[in-house]
């Protein structure tokens, strides 16, 4: 190598060194080293020698090829000594370089991001960043007194990745990357797409975290879960908001931490009886206002609540209750923010350069690119990070409809046609279903749920059957019909009979989950207490009635928290639910119905084993529009039915006549007019008495009383 030039030298000094590796370092029998805030340099190793000025900064002298050494700096600071980054040989592999070229390594957090490692005997931090359109990336922070020309990173040829390990660095160190466009402008500082924990907001920076600190101890949940997660298990979700589920007044209000959580948080839904906990994107966001839709660190658990083994603590004492985890996953979209994904390496690498194709009008975010393998792969293998690393047991897919339609909210004219001139997102689509079809074969037993707005066919169709894959999917129809319903005052109900009816009509055409979800109690939409008609009294009966009837359907169960006790307040994510409410009887009253709804969902065959199949559901009353009188029964393979009678008028029906699937006594499972969930104790006394009195095609029927806004349940024997 020829000898330091000054050419050369003022390069490395003012930061625009194409290829700094091939200077910095031993080569040639001499030392080239860049230590700005240094006045004198020497190297260490069997002799000291001092370097020479080359340019401010810029240090150079002979060296014997190949030998060892440390450096030795002097300047304002003082004299310190330390590894030189410049003398250690690259980390990546060839087989990772070419996979990630390939858009196919479904481990990508392995290999980029910020790695604690022992790289050729000395510790330190491995750094590794995707941005092939950047002249230069260096690594920054305090450290290097966030001086991008101190840690310009190894390009890694045509895979655009650029890494550079750093000795000496250890845990908790905050970091960014320094990004030199291609057309020669510095960028904002950026966050690590791959960051494993981040600095607590308004601070902005990606902070050195070590996977894998926490020590499992939930292989027995996981040798299970796939029961668990079955279209004919019982699945009750638990949907929260961890920054507002319940906050620490003795601290100033702050939320509860994920150790804080593990406790209060997973032992009062287990004493609820739910199956599952959804989180809201726990994924670190700089806007607590967006709830976390809005992610910047997609593979890092919000330091809001504590570091990530923290997080693993609390999804593992979930496991050890029996409680599955679900995470609210968000592949759609991201914030324009300048530090996070934005522009990443001075070009629109992550989101399409067209806005017609790249921007959300709705939400002001950018759209991921699905058609560039990089960026496909870069959230593949985060939906596998969580699912590996976190032992997630599964994902609800946040606005799926935005990703499968490329006219989603845009009016003609302002999107832009797939290659067929359609107007579905073709690339999207073959995204999620690699991204089901990895996830399912990675790991097994675990569940993925697409929030989906439309009728988009075959959303929980397995992909090799041409569907989206998902194993679930929210009935936003239902959702709405239902709310629209029991939203009405109860003497027009008679005219809108079918927005109950009408959801049996498609409940079968996918794997569905009822969601009562955060969307429907907040801008202005009030809670769903506020939302029935009627003074308190009617108020409260209806709420039970609309959860009695939503336990009774076919369909898995999701209820978004403060719901339980009759939360009467819209949700605010800067608060907590409003947890006096409890010692009012009416509202103890409704937590104690869903309690015990969530009971008799779980051991009762015949309410949870035909959510997903026809076969467990029949009409006995579909048509008493008059009396706003609903009834049906679920069944289950060897199983006792169970018959569901909803009157949701203020009116009470005596002596009602129904048929009977088979003879004998039918008694009352539950009835949500009883006191104990703050109704008026009305009922049949224990059971009804099939007769042998023909009824609407039956050979038995029952004269039942009805308690006025009410459901009530019965099963034989």
């Amino acid at each position: 190598m020829a000898r330091l030039d000054a050419t050369t030298a003022r390069a490395l000094a003012e930061g625009r060194h194409a290829n700094p590796f091939s200077v910095l370092g031993a080569h040639g029998g001499q030392i080239v080293a860049l230590v700005p805030d240094a006045a004198r340099l020497w190297a260490l190793g069997t002799e000291t020698v001092e370097l020479k000025t080359a340019a401010p900064g810029v240090f150079a002298g002979d060296w014997p090829e190949a030998a060892p050494y440390r450096l030795r700096a002097e300047g304002a600071a003082g004299i310190w000594e330390f590894e030189d980054p410049y003398r250690f040989g690259p980390v990546l592999g060839e087989i990772d370089e070419y996979l990630i070229g390939e858009g196919r390594h479904r481990r990508l957090w392995q290999v980029l991001g910020a790695h604690l490692t022992t790289h050729e005997g000395v510790a330190g931090v491995h750094f590794a960043v995707w941005g092939p359109n950047a002249r230069r990336v260096s690594v920054v922070g305090a450290f290097n007194n966030w001086d991008g020309r101190r840690h310009q990173m190894r390009k890694r040829g045509a895979t655009g990745v650029w890494e550079i390990f750093l000795p000496g660095l250890a845990e908790g160190e905050a970091y960014k990357y320094e990004i030199l466009g291609h057309d020669g402008r510095l960028q904002a500082l950026k966050a690590d797409p791959l960051g494993f924990g981040a600095e607590h907001p308004p601070q902005t920076a990606s902070v050195v975290r070590a996977l894998g600190r926490h020590v499992w101890a939930d292989g027995g949940w996981l040798g299970r879960r796939a029961e668990a997660a079955s279209i004919g298990a019982p699945i009750s979700v638990y949907e929260v908001h961890l920054g507002s589920w319940r906050r620490v007044a003795a601290e100033g209000g702050r939320p509860l931490s994920y150790f804080e959580a593990a406790s209060q948080l997973v032992d009062y839904i287990d004493d609820l009886g739910f199956t599952h906990i959804e989180f809201l994107p726990i994924t670190e966001h700089p806007f607590d206002g967006s709830w976390g839709y809005q992610p910047v660190g997609l593979y890092a658990p919000t330091i809001r609540h504590g570091r990530p083994e923290e997080f693993a603590a609390l999804v593992d004492a979930a496991h050890r209750k029996g409680l599955g985890v679900i995470l609210d996953w968000v592949p759609g979209h991201f914030p324009t923010d300048a530090h996070g994904l934005a522009h990443f390496d001075g070009t629109s690498l992550y989101e399409h350069a067209d806005p017609r194709e790249g921007f959300h009008r709705d939400w002001n975010t950018l759209i991921f690119n699905y058609g560039r393998r990089e960026v496909a792969n870069y959230l593949l293998a985060n939906a596998l990070f969580w699912l590996e690393e976190y032992h997630l047991d599964g994902l609800r897919v946040d606005a799926v409809a935005s990703m499968l339609y490329r006219d989603y909210s845009r009016p003609a004219g302002e999107w832009v046609p797939n290659v067929k001139g359609g107007r579905e997102n073709l690339e999207a689509i073959a995204f999620l279903q690699e991204m089901n079809a990895a996830a399912y074969g990675g790991a097994p037993g675990i569940m993925t749920i697409a929030e989906e707005s439309t009728s988009y066919p075959g959303v929980s169709k397995p992909v090799h059957a041409g569907g989206l894959g998902f194993g679930y999917k929210w009935n936003m129809g239902w959702m709405n019909d239902w709310l629209r319903y029991f939203s009405r005052d109860p003497v027009h109900r008679r005219h809108h009979h079918n927005e109950i009816t009408f959801a049996s009509s498609y409940a079968w055409s996918e794997n569905f989950i009822l969601p009562l979800s955060h969307d429907e109690v907040v801008h202005g939409k009030g809670s769903l207490l506020g939302r029935m008609p009627g003074l308190e009294g009617e108020k409260f009966a209806n709420l039970r009635a609309f959860l009695g009837m939503m336990w009774g359907h076919p369909g898995k169960k999701l209820l978004f928290m403060g719901q339980e006790f009759g939360q009467l307040r819209e949700w605010a994510q800067a608060g907590q639910l409003d947890w006096h409410l409890l010692d009012v009887p009416a509202h103890r009253g409704v937590q104690n119905l869903v309690r015990d709804l969530n009971r008799l969902y779980r051991e009762t065959p015949a309410l949870h084993w035909g959510d997903c199949r026809a076969e467990g559901f029949e009409w006995v009353e579909a048509d008493d529009a008059a009396n706003s009188v609903y009834a049906f029964e679920r069944h289950a393979p060897g199983a006792a039915p169970v018959l569901v009678v909803a009157n949701l008028t203020p009116i009470e029906r005596v002596g009602y006549r129904l048929g009977l699937s088979q003879g004998g006594a039918w008694h009352e499972v539950m009835n949500t007019d009883s006191a104990h969930y703050g109704g008026a104790n009305r009922g049949n006394m224990g059971a009804v008495k099939a007769q042998q009195h023909g009824w609407r095609g039956r050979a038995q029927s029952g004269a039942f009383y009805l308690p006025p806004l009410s459901v009530v349940m019965f099963s034989p024997g």
